[in-house]
């Protein structure tokens, strides 16, 4: 074996071990908190921040279709040419979705060079005491080095948010409703405050289903000086309208990329159909077998957007939820297109106790049985969070 060829075999090993370590690293960290630090990570980032050198961000914030309307933005860009990284989560299979660079997820061996950046620049207690989110946050704009554009999804909220602590020069508001309640408040007052406290001095406002939206975005930007366009005072773009033809858009995804065109427009890029060819976010109304759609929706709103997609059919739902959710109300928007429910087992310390949830089907008068195999002769919805598109994937590739 020559030199040249041990040497990288040798790099390749350390590689490979930096990535395990992190593996092992983020296991240790819980993924939920009941009471969060909203101090830690702008104490943190402020130590570092001189460490990281990327190029202008964008910042979504919103309670749904984040995914999908940076991806469409990062995808845009990309295709203009530029160095463009897009930071999203949760992740449904593999952790390396969270984080794209240039058209394709991250790799684990530009995860544990990351990785090792991190621990040289973090003081120890530092790196012990963020959370899972913080410190993939911190992760994410490691891996972004040298990028022209980062596309920040908010996590939880906006305010608060780890994602919160860079500058940013463009914040995209997707729409706003209920979720999360235990950390941004029982009313659409409270949560879209703390979401639009978020925003930067350019602001694009997406359709919203609450009016108090708008008057709260308005008082916020006005109170911050920030310049803010809305999606629903703007005419819609002939792009759209080819793109959502062309790759079979429709409903809330033509809604996020008319919102990520407006975006793109407000950053002075022009951009043509051809740049949101391949930009679909697999898990957002995906077809996954020719009678299976696959959604990571959890919450009202996208119980509304599927309603309104799958309006005067009857689908089954494969569907299961976490106890914090109010499941029952959105079971009950789904009602109107489904035939019956199939409750899906999914190992989740968070998830709702099986009598409770078959208790509020009964209630609903929604008929239900245990999933446990498909069949060709019916349409079906995977739906109720990532822990149940992760698990249901699972079975299908059994």
């Amino acid at each position: 074996m020559s030199s040249s060829t041990l040497q990288n075999t040798t790099e390749e090993t350390e590689l490979n071990r930096h990535f395990s370590d992190l593996e092992i690293f983020l296991q240790k960290k819980p993924l939920y908190y009941k009471e969060i630090d909203i101090t830690r990570m702008p104490r943190v980032y402020a130590k570092i921040k001189s460490s990281f050198c990327y190029g202008k961000v964008i910042h979504i914030i919103g309670t749904n279709g984040k995914g999908t309307t940076g991806r469409f933005i990062a995808s845009a860009l990309k295709r203009q040419g530029v160095l463009v990284g897009h930071y999203t989560s949760p992740h449904i299979l593999n952790f390396n979705e969270r984080i794209w660079i240039d058209g394709s997820n991250i790799t684990d061996e530009q995860l544990g060079v990351a990785h090792k950046k991190l621990l040289s620049i973090l003081d120890f207690e530092d790196a012990q005491s963020l959370s899972y989110f913080e410190y993939t946050t911190l992760l994410a704009l490691s891996s972004f080095e040298g990028c022209d554009y980062i596309v920040l999804e908010a996590g939880l909220g906006g305010e608060h948010d780890a994602t919160n602590v860079v500058d940013k020069c463009l914040s995209v508001v997707t729409p706003i409703g209920f979720d999360h309640e235990l950390f941004l408040g029982n009313d659409i007052k409270s949560i879209a405050t703390t979401k639009l406290n978020a925003m930067s001095k350019n602001v694009i406002l997406g359709y919203q289903k609450y009016d108090e939206v708008y008057h709260i975005a308005q008082r916020i930007a006005t109170q911050n000086s920030s310049k803010i366009a809305y999606l629903k005072d703007l005419n819609n773009d002939s792009i759209v309208d080819m793109v959502a033809k062309e790759i079979k858009l429709t409903g809330y995804l033509k809604d996020n990329l008319s919102l990520a065109v407006a975006a793109l427009k407000i950053l002075d890029v022009s951009a043509s159909m051809h740049d949101f060819k391949d930009a679909a976010l697999f898990g957002r109304m995906s077809l996954v077998a020719p009678n299976i759609y696959l959604d990571v929706g959890h919450n009202e709103l996208a119980a509304s957007a599927v309603t309104k997609y799958f309006k005067g059919e009857k689908i089954t739902l494969i569907y299961n939820t976490y106890d914090d959710k109010n499941f029952e109300q959105i079971l009950q928007i789904l009602k109107p297109v489904v035939r019956e429910v199939e409750i899906l087992r999914i190992k989740n310390t968070r998830v709702a106790p099986l009598k409770v949830l078959q208790s509020t089907l009964e209630s609903l008068n929604m008929p239900y049985k245990m999933f446990t195999s498909l069949s060709r002769n019916k349409k079906y919805l995977v739906f109720g969070s990532f822990s149940v598109a992760e698990e249901f994937l699972k079975f299908l590739s059994a």
